[in-house]
């Protein structure tokens, strides 16, 4: 049914009267005629009994001002909904994250995102950068704060550097480096090290790797763990010492002394990324949110 010709007899029905419902739609009376009569055609039924001096509705019409009212509302509440979502105020949105690496904003930018956008779905995913590829690739997340992605497939995304961070060394608050403020790595050598799990980061744990060997030795890894909780915990049980991104330091870390590593300029970017093309209307707006939200980031993560 045509939604005009639902409104044409919804008016009528209201005012018992074709002059007064073309009054109330804006048109003429023989436009209202036209749709009554098309629809009593299309129904196959009379929808009004009509004399020269007044209009009565039939039962048949009192049934479908019913339906009609109803029709017309879950139109006008669709039209509204597809605004709503194509201005990103409504809908869903699943961002993947690295927990070290978003403590000290995350839940801040999820807050300030919801207060103009409350009625989008919010999913928070925790993920390894491993994990978030495979999710990014699969269309599993919208968004996604991790490591650089692959050139395998770093194309059909964009990525924004939403900070950079650096290399340092972690240790007991008990062991002997303690006290120290920087120190050359090469002096690490007889240490058991405790490394990110390679499945989880290659990059990372790669480039450590390759760092030592600059340094002049092969690190002796006694664990891998696959959390960075548990690798900050395993140091500040004193099993070993590690080297990790300095984003580790906001994670419960009590035990634990960190320290600046000398000659080692490494730089590890966390990024926003998100699909190339055909993101949604949510997407854009967290997106829009975060990079405007950039500089305080990077603050965060220097104090």
């Amino acid at each position: 049914m045509d939604i005009k010709i639902l409104k044409s007899f919804i008016a009528v029905a209201k005012h018992l009267s074709f002059s007064e419902a073309a009054q109330e739609l804006h048109t003429v009376q023989p436009a209202i005629s036209r749709h009554i009569s098309s629809l009593e055609e299309q129904l196959g039924v009379s929808l009004f009994t009509r004399n020269s001096r007044e209009v009565s509705i039939t039962q048949a019409g009192e049934q479908l001002v019913k339906d009609a009212t109803a029709i017309l509302a879950l139109t006008e509440r669709a039209k509204n909904k597809v605004k709503l979502v194509d201005s990103g105020q409504l809908g869903s949105l699943s961002i993947a994250y690295l927990s070290s690496a978003c403590l000290t904003f995350l839940a801040k930018l999820i807050r300030t995102y919801k207060s103009q956008f409350p009625n989008v779905h919010v999913t928070l995913l925790e993920m390894t950068a491993t994990e978030q590829i495979e999710a990014l690739k699969n269309e599993r997340v919208d968004v996604a704060f991790s490591r650089p992605l692959p050139s395998t497939i770093a194309d059909e995304f964009i990525s924004e550097t939403m900070y950079v961070d650096r290399l340092v060394a972690v240790v007991n608050k008990n062991h002997p480096f303690a006290s120290t403020q920087t120190i050359n790595l090469k002096t690490l050598k007889n240490e058991p090290f405790i490394l990110f799990n390679r499945d989880e980061a290659l990059g990372l744990f790669d480039e450590i790797i390759t760092r030592c060997k600059r340094a002049g030795f092969s690190p002796n890894i006694i664990s891998q763990p696959r959390h960075m909780q548990t690798l900050v915990t395993e140091v500040a049980a004193g099993l070993g010492l590690a080297i990790a991104p300095y984003c580790v330091s906001k994670l419960y870390s009590e035990g634990c002394h960190f320290i600046e590593l000398e000659k080692v300029d490494t730089q590890i970017y966390l990024q926003l990324q998100y699909k190339q093309i055909n993101s949604s209307a949510t997407t854009q707006a967290f997106v829009e949110m975060a990079l405007n939200a950039q500089a305080e980031i990077q603050l965060s993560m220097r104090n």
